[in-house]
Formats: structure tokens, C-alpha cells, sequence
């Protein structure tokens, strides 16, 4: 197999090298987008030779003008005329989706004949449905954004558009990041989910339940990692990709490796000074952005027990302050259903939303749509 390049290199040099010229040699006058993102690893940077065997390879979305759609059959039959068969080594040509396994596609060398290439021909909105259930970018609610996957909105706002001549670069803008309440409102929840565990990574292990302790305190440990993405204000991937991500946040290593630790201690008393070390570290961060007045912390035990805790009650409740007035004050302290490992299969699925946005809203109307 050809030498590994990064997935993303390979199809920016593959669309200016290979796909532009038939553009602008056929179709001269059209208005398009097109570009890398959406779904893939590559599309994150985190692809490897692994990635390679299925929906990887030179490839791009393409997004003709909605005016031009009806065109659709010819560009892509110009596209399978005149692409070459290999581009740096890899295959141009691919598989037709196999309707038994999510419509996925895999590389295949041919000599002669047109090629199938892996190039997604529809309108940015079109896409948009596909992707998030609505194509209205600007009129999300709140409950729309806890009910979309922050994979999928990883995804949308990572990768790079390679042309943009319909400026859809300025329509994603509307979805970079949260909004502030539904930040604060996630932050809430992460530190009551903490709250609700945390004098159990001791009181597991002291009768004896060291897996239940250690279980416990990878939960713990999960949850100031959501904490420091929330902080950052960087989209944190499905689990797959989540540690990687975790490790290029600009957060203090000292708080890294205080995770690191907890979850590789040889002992309860380590295990539990550690992880409440990194509690300490993140209510720091807490404090540093200013979402609410300094909260007074301190490593003490709880109620007088042998446990080491900071009182992350503390700080969701200081959150949740701030949210009063918004449309997220009562609603329970549940964070994005897609923050829940191992639930992707049911929180990328569009013809889940209206169940999941019951959960923040249970209004009559559920819709991602404002």
C-alpha cells in the first residue's frame, strides 16, 4: 500500500491537482463549495493507516450552487470520465455503498472504465439536514443544541473547505461553539454528576469493592475532562477520539497528568488523592473564567468521614445561579445525551431528536428548529 499521508493533505492536493482543473475546464460559471468535512477521522486529524481500508482515500464533499443542483449527474459523470485512477498511490475508484453496512465504501483499484469516486454531490442545506436535522443554523434552541451530537458539530466546524465560493464558511460561524447558557448549563451539569459520586471512590474501596472504586473515579475523571473542553470552549469528540483530544487541550499539564495518575494508581490512597488533586486543579480553571464569582474551595473530608472531597456541589450550584431567567433553569441537570459513552448509535441518529429534545423540552413542538 502507498506510504501514509494525512488524510486531510491528501485530498486538498487531490482536489486542486486532480478535480479543479475538470471544474474549471467544464463547468466555468459554477458557484460551488467544496471541501473536507463532516464525517471521518481524517476530517478531525486523528487518521492513521487504520482508517485507510473504508471511506478513506482522495475524497471531498461538493456543494454546487442550489440553482445548479439539477446538474448534479453531469458533474459527477465528469468527475468519473476524467479523475485518474490512483492519486498518490491510492485508489480513486471505490465501491458502491453496501446498503448492509451504513452505505459504507471501500477502495478499489481498476485500470480501465469510469471511476466511482468518493465525492458527495448536494446542497450545503441538503447536507446540513443529513448532518444536524435542520439546515437553519441561526435559529437553534437550546434544547437543539444539547439534542445534536457535539461529534457532529465537531465534525461540521472541523476539516477545511478547500473552495468556498458560496461562502458557507460565514453559515457555519452560527454553530463554532455553545451559546453561553447552553456552556453554562453543561458546565452545571458535569460538576453535579461529579458531586453526585464523589465520596464513593473511597467509600467503594474501604468495603472492599476496589473495581466499583475504580470504575467510579473513571467517571469522575471523564467528567473534568468534559469540564476542561467546557472551559476551553473546544467540541470534545465521540469516545474514539476523546483522550487524543483531551491531550492537545490547552489546560495545564499538571492537571493532566493528576488524571493520568488517579487512573493509574496502584491504590485507593493514591487513586483518591489524585483524582481529587485534578478536582482541585479544574475548580481552578473554574475560577480563572469568570462564568461565576471566585467559589471557595478547599480539600476537606466529607461530613467528617475519611474522604477526601472538594464539594463539586459547590460549583454547580454557582452555575446554575447564573442561568436563572434562561430557558435551561429548570430544566434537570442531565448534560448532552451525546456526552454519555457508548450512546452514539442513538444520539446520531436524526429519528431520535424529538425523544432526546423531550429531555430539555417537553413541549408539544420538537423540532431542532426554532
Amino acid at each position: 500500500m502507498a506510504e501514509f499521508i494525512n488524510g486531510l493533505d491528501l485530498c486538498r492536493g487531490f482536489f486542486f491537482e486532480e478535480a479543479k482543473p475538470i471544474l474549471d475546464r467544464s463547468f466555468p460559471e459554477l458557484k460551488y463549495s467544496a471541501g473536507l468535512i463532516g464525517y471521518g477521522s481524517d476530517v478531525l486529524g486523528y487518521d492513521d493507516e487504520v482508517s485507510r481500508d473504508h471511506m478513506w482515500g482522495p475524497r471531498f464533499y461538493f456543494f454546487p450552487d442550489p440553482a445548479e443542483i439539477g446538474r448534479k449527474e453531469e458533474i459527477f459523470d465528469a468527475f468519473a470520465r476524467e479523475l485518474p485512477y490512483t492519486y498518490r498511490g491510492y485508489s480513486v475508484n471505490f465501491t458502491v455503498p453496501d446498503p448492509n453496512d451504513n452505505g459504507v465504501q471501500h477502495p478499489q483499484f481498476i485500470t480501465s472504465g469510469p471511476v466511482n469516486p468518493l465525492i458527495f454531490i448536494q446542497t450545503f442545506d441538503e447536507f446540513l439536514e443529513d448532518e444536524l436535522g435542520t439546515s437553519d443554523l441561526l435559529s437553534l434552541r437550546p434544547a437543539a443544541w444539547l439534542t445534536i451530537s457535539e461529534h457532529r458539530l465537531l465534525s461540521l466546524t472541523a476539516g477545511e473547505l478547500f473552495h468556498d465560493g458560496l461562502n458557507l464558511t460565514g453559515r457555519l460561524d452560527a454553530i463554532r461553539y455553545y451559546p453561553e447558557d447552553v456552556r453554562r448549563y453543561r458546565i452545571a451539569a458535569n460538576w453535579d454528576s461529579i458531586a453526585s459520586e464523589q465520596a464513593f471512590v473511597r467509600r467503594c474501596a474501604d468495603v472492599g469493592d476496589d473495581i466499583g472504586s475504580v470504575i467510579v473515579a473513571a467517571r469522575i475523571a471523564e467528567r473534568l475532562m468534559r469540564l476542561c473542553f467546557l472551559y476551553t470552549k473546544q467540541y470534545a469528540p465521540y469516545s474514539k477520539w476523546f483522550g487524543t483530544a483531551f491531550a492537545k487541550l490547552d489546560v495545564p499539564q499538571e492537571l493532566k497528568d493528576a488524571l493520568h495518575a488517579a487512573l493509574h494508581a496502584p491504590d485507593i490512597r493514591e487513586r483518591e488523592n489524585e483524582l481529587v488533586r485534578a478536582q482541585a486543579l479544574t475548580a481552578v480553571l473554574h475560577n480563572a473564567s469568570g462564568i461565576t464569582p471566585p467559589v471557595d474551595f478547599e480539600i476537606e473530608t466529607y461530613y467528617g468521614r475519611e474522604i477526601k472531597v472538594i464539594f463539586a456541589d459547590k460549583f454547580a450550584e454557582a452555575v446554575l445561579e447564573t442561568l436563572t431567567g434562561t430557558a435551561l433553569a429548570d430544566v434537570p441537570l442531565l448534560d448532552a445525551l451525546s456526552s454519555s459513552a457508548g450512546l452514539s448509535n442513538v444520539t446520531d441518529d436524526k429519528q431520535n431528536y424529538p425523544r432526546i429534545w423531550k429531555l430539555y423540552d417537553d413541549s408539544a413542538h420538537c423540532s431542532v428548529q426554532k
